[in-house]
């Protein structure tokens, strides 16, 4: 029989966690109110399982795990519209909320949900067999992007991303190509959005919906104008 893994996940209220799921497509296999608040949910061959602990702070949760489709663009259309029919809206910050899809420097193509617990679910899809992380490029704004990537869709670092990409956006002495340009400044309105800074994120935006694109940067940039669209709906 082969082996399976299960996690195990906290939150303070299993309830609201609870729907966060069904919204998204799973069956709530299990689920008792006591000795202790516990449930289980599945999608297909997707199982989580949670654990209510009364203490427990969702914003300072560290907890979480990896997915791993072969389909991660179906999944993530399926997972945002389910969100929007129970919420009304898609969530981009605060809990719960879905991230953008987006390609990473480890060979993945992914996106990252929080739900009302504070667990972050990372879904990625494989896009290139090696599976070593690549090292930073050299050139200046196309590193600023690789390691602002990390640290806002991997580490979960926004303050550390944010001064990574201001740097970058600060230099006089360089500047980046248009792609590049879009790139830092749709991650980085996202990011102050996060953050709470609603004046910055509409600057950042907007600056970022003026820049002019030929055809073929538009093709190359079609995951940051995506992003740009959704955030300024």
């Amino acid at each position: 029989m082969p082996e399976k893994m299960i996690p195990l996940l906290p939150c303070r209220t299993v309830q609201p966690v609870v729907d966060f799921y069904t919204a998204l497509g799973f069956e709530t296999t299990f689920f008792q109110k006591s000795p202790y608040p516990y449930a289980a949910v599945e999608r297909g061959r997707i199982e989580l399982q949670f654990f209510a602990m009364k203490e427990y702070d969702p914003q300072q949760s560290y907890s979480g795990c990896y997915v791993v489709t072969d389909d991660v663009e179906t999944l993530h259309a399926a997972f945002r519209a389910g969100l929007k029919a129970a919420y009304g809206r898609i969530p981009t910050r605060g809990l719960p909320r879905i991230g953008p899809l987006k390609d990473m420097s480890y060979g993945m193509r992914q996106f990252l949900m929080t739900d009302p617990g504070g667990n972050s679910i990372r879904v990625g899809q494989r896009i290139s067999e090696d599976r070593s992380m690549r090292p930073a490029p050299k050139e200046t704004f196309a590193r600023a992007l690789h390691m602002a990537d990390l640290f806002a869709d991997s580490k979960e670092d926004l303050p550390g991303a944010a001064k990574i990409i201001d740097r970058a956006l600060g230099r006089t002495d360089e500047h980046p190509t248009p792609v590049q340009e879009l790139r830092l400044l749709v991650l980085r309105g996202d990011i102050a959005r996060r953050l709470g800074d609603e004046g910055l994120a509409e600057r950042l935006l907007t600056r970022a919906a003026d820049l002019p694109l030929t055809a073929t940067e538009r093709e190359s940039a079609r995951d940051a104008l995506a992003r740009l669209a959704e955030l300024r709906e």
